[in-house]
């Protein structure tokens, strides 16, 4: 319900001062008729004359607030809204290799890039989503879908030792590729996140490339890990213990591959920039939405008015007849 007139809705602060007077009014009225004791009223039954003395005072103060609220003219709106959206399909293609164990992201590099993505997804309520992950090998742990609990899920449960050791980052995009190239969405796009330079697989990362320029995917490259050392946790029979390790990711091939297929490359040195370069992806890849909203508004004061009417003549009438009193 909408007020055309909303501002006369401050009327009703009128009822304040009247409930008011009409209440001090019944403190001071008294009795003039003088007897030399009223004990014996006190025992006579009260009659129903009684239980609406308040009655006439009470429809006339609803009746001014319909009448306010008429005059406030209350409408109700009929409407629709039709949208017409570019989809975006996005693979994101992880990297779970041994390297990302490394402690210079907090609390390491694979976690933190869960992390990172997990809000990237809930972000995105409408855009298909799936997740590749690959080290050694590449497989899909999540197909494109809108059902991003379930993704989020399988994002969580990813953990390295699943599949053999190694950075497969050609495989890890070829497989992305084959995930995405046949979507019908206007907008096809992967984010591939690695810490590590390509030492296995079949292909080669920039012959992926190729093929996702070919049909038409754009990639989001992200290296991750900070420049120099990092420390790597390693299991010894007295525990874990770590050590610092030289970072080494190609970063030039990255470049490449998002130059090539007309995405960006980023690199993220800390938690606090991998997180500001999902979000500057988010940005760039907005879904791109049209609106057409229609509006029809409909007055509804008439009932209001006829009610305040109604209330006002019905006052009068108890007021002269079943409840009239001489002054």
């Amino acid at each position: 319900m909408l007020f055309n007139n909303p501002e006369y809705l401050w009327l009703l602060l009128v009822l304040v001062p009247m409930i008011g007077w009409y209440i001090y009014k019944q403190y001071q009225s008294n009795a003039s008729l003088q007897v030399s004791s009223t004990a014996p009223f006190n025992k006579m039954p009260k009659t129903h004359k009684h239980y609406l003395f308040h009655l006439v005072f009470a429809l006339r103060c609803l009746a001014l607030t319909f009448l306010v609220i008429a005059i406030a003219r209350p409408q109700s709106t009929n409407s629709f809204r039709s949208e017409s959206t570019e989809g975006i399909d996005i693979m994101l293609s992880l990297d779970i290799s041994g390297t990302m164990l490394a402690e210079d992201l907090k609390p390491n590099r694979l976690e933190a890039a869960k992390e990172v993505a997990t809000k990237f997804i809930a972000d995105r309520p409408d855009d298909n989503i799936g997740l590749v992950v690959f080290a050694g090998e590449s497989f899909t742990q999540c197909p494109l879908t809108t059902d991003h609990g379930v993704l989020i899920n399988l994002l969580n449960a990813v953990e390295f030792g699943v599949i053999e050791d190694g950075t497969a980052i050609g495989l890890g995009l070829a497989n992305a590729v084959n995930r995405i190239k046949d979507s019908q969405a206007k907008s096809k796009v992967i984010i591939l996140l690695t810490d590590g330079s390509n030492n296995r697989g079949d292909i080669a990362p920039l012959t992926a490339a190729e093929i996702a320029k070919k049909f038409g995917v754009r990639v989001y490259t992200i290296a991750v890990g900070k420049h120099g050392m990092a420390p790597y946790p390693f299991q010894t029979p007295m525990g874990i213990r770590y050590q610092n390790v030289p970072v080494e990711i190609d970063e030039e091939v990255l470049q490449q591959i998002a130059k090539m297929t007309g995405g960006s490359f980023f690199r993220a040195t800390d938690n606090a920039s991998l997180g500001a370069i999902y979000g500057e992806i988010d940005q760039m890849e907005k879904t791109k939405l049209q609106v057409r909203e229609y509006k029809k508004r409909n007055e509804e004061f008439f009932p209001y008015l006829l009610a305040a009417l109604a209330l006002l003549i019905f006052e009068i009438l108890i007021r002269n007849t079943l409840l009239r009193h001489l002054p």
